[in-house]
């Protein structure tokens, strides 16, 4: 036996059986009956090898509140992005860009409320804000959402205001437009930094899907309401870039999660499949609407409901999407198998 100073020595005492679980014993034959059973429960060939067909992961314990605030947080940080755009365009634009900065404000409040909602006890959100880890997207999430809508609560308030007043708020409207963004995006980030198969395929497009679909959903929020002339036309292009983005971002996830045919199942089978197609359809009939030469209120309020409703359903079906990822028992296996990984000689 080695000395404890070597770095190799194991304690005798480690190896003794001892304990109820020590006097347990099968006979041969039983034990013949268990490896048999085990045999069969196998999958066949070319379906690929589970963890005795069970999950490899925990499914995630979130609740409706979580796509909300996927759709909340990802519209009020498109609205103050394109509020600190108006905001420069001129004066003309002055009570856009105070509407713009509510939708932070009040976007804001609703989305802690949803996630206060998922969390179960409200001192869990206060505690996400005790430390910073630039390494987390939950964390960095957590203070840009607290920072925005700090900074759109200020700006909105003093909107009205002179002097210095109004000069401090438009500072604020400005920092709340550069959070914005990330505001809109980081979500995504969130869920591609899982081991759920469906969102950790597709974490390079699924940033830019979110962002787009932030932008289309901030307009057709817009376009619920009544506009001004110039204002329609602000939203108008703002919704336009943001729908083609999204049918265009839909396609990039399709085909980056779809490498492996089993982890892109779920974006085709189930209720995240059928989101994920109403999502698709609902964006492309919003964005028929839009594009319509002479827009009458009608047109507009059919653009804004359709988008509304697409934003609303491609945040349920990624959420649903990475439900049923994890649930199944093969998709982890067939991921860490890609087909130039198989195809490769070594």
């Amino acid at each position: 036996m080695s000395g404890p100073d070597d770095g190799r020595y194991v304690d005798p005492e480690l190896g003794l059986l001892l304990g109820e679980g020590a006097a347990q014993r099968i006979a041969a034959g039983e034990a013949r009956e268990i490896w048999r059973d085990v045999a069969a429960s196998l999958p066949a060939p070319g379906e690929g090898p589970t963890y005795y067909d069970r999950p490899v992961l925990k499914e995630p314990v979130w609740i409706w509140s979580v796509p909300v605030y996927f759709w909340t947080g990802g519209t009020m940080g498109a609205a103050l992005a394109l509020g600190g755009a108006a905001q420069l365009a001129g004066a003309e634009l002055r009570p856009f860009v105070r509407r713009c900065r509510w939708v932070g404000a009040v976007g804001g409040a609703a989305s802690a409320a949803l996630l206060i909602h998922d969390l179960g006890r409200p001192e869990r959100f206060h505690h996400m804000l005790r430390v910073f880890r630039p390494t987390s997207p939950m964390s960095v999430g957590s203070w840009v959402l607290a920072a925005a809508s700090t900074l759109a609560g200020g700006a909105a308030l003093l909107g009205r205001r002179r002097g210095l007043l109004r000069g401090a708020g438009d500072l604020a409207g400005l920092g709340a437009a550069l959070l914005g963004l990330p505001l809109a995006g980081y979500t995504a980030v969130l869920v591609g930094n899982t081991a759920v198969p469906v969102w950790l395929a597709a974490r390079r497009s699924l940033p830019f899907l979110f962002i787009a679909s932030s932008m289309s959903g901030a307009a057709s929020f817009f376009d619920l309401g009544s506009l001004r002339p110039r204002e329609a036309r602000v939203v108008r292009a703002f919704g336009i870039a943001g729908k083609a983005a999204e049918l265009a971002a839909i396609a990039a996830v399709e085909s980056e999660a779809g490498r492996v045919e089993r982890v892109g199942r779920p974006l085709r089978e189930g209720v995240a499949g059928a989101l994920w197609t109403a999502a698709k359809v609902l964006t492309a009939a919003s964005l028929a609407a839009t594009l319509l030469p002479r827009r009458s209120r009608r047109a507009g309020l059919a653009a804004g409901l359709l988008g509304t409703a697409g934003a609303l359903a491609l945040r349920f079906a990624v959420f649903h999407a990475g439900k049923a990822s994890s649930r199944d028992p093969r998709a982890t296996f067939h991921q860490q198998r890609l087909p130039s990984c198989e195809t490769s000689t070594p």
